[in-house]
């Protein structure tokens, strides 16, 4: 089925009483799942929701919840680092506060993937403009994280345009595909859905 086709079918299933997100499924084939570890960070043209981001920095922030060094000593504990992690969806640092970051959060934010990294997350010079850039990118990019044979991945929601969550689907199937080890050999088939309907197989070119 076409993308425009497929996502005009999810319109037209049954309507909930919360607004659903539109997700993309791409299923695959020819991975092994010890070896072929596929994570990448994908920019998308239209925002999906707002990210709620932490940063740890040397100074205070307006534009961003922050930590700074002093308060670091507060997350020794491992039930306020929990409570930290499942309150934000992602953690940006200021490059010098990295390897103290690393040594008092790192144990739980790298197993959920959600550690500050070069590609997306760490700035080497810490600025009110810098801030600000990269909270607009990061609100414009998703992270895929293969845990199995299929990557499961949010790319808008309901009361979007449908053009601007076709336009998301493209771009993350694109990012996605360039991940995997064969390319898009990879990709055994692609549906989307929304949170509660089923799922509608498309095609891609």
């Amino acid at each position: 089925m076409e993308l425009k086709e497929a996502l005009n079918g999810l319109k037209k299933q049954e309507k909930r009483k919360f607004e659903q997100t539109v997700e993309l499924i791409i299923n695959l084939k020819g991975i092994d799942m010890k070896r072929d570890n596929v994570s990448a960070v994908i920019a998308v043209p239209h925002a999906i929701k707002k990210k709620k981001i932490c940063a740890f920095l040397d100074k205070r922030s307006g534009l961003v919840d922050s930590i700074t060094l002093p308060e670091f000593e507060k997350f020794k504990d491992k039930k306020s680092l929990k409570k930290l992690v499942k309150e934000y969806d992602f953690f940006i640092a200021s490059a010098p506060l990295m390897p103290k970051v690393a040594t008092v959060f790192g144990k739980i934010l790298g197993p959920t993937g959600k550690m500050p990294s070069p590609q997306l997350g760490i700035m080497m010079t810490e600025s009110e403009e810098n801030i600000k850039s990269l909270l607009e990118k990061i609100n414009k990019s998703v992270k895929v994280r293969m845990k199995e044979a299929s990557i499961k991945v949010a790319v808008g929601k309901e009361n979007m345009k449908e053009e601007d969550i076709a336009a998301n689907i493209l771009a993350l199937y694109e990012g996605i595909a360039n991940a995997l080890p064969k390319k898009k050999e990879n990709v055994r088939n692609i549906m989307v859905k929304t949170t509660m309907g089923k799922p509608i197989k498309v095609e891609l070119k």
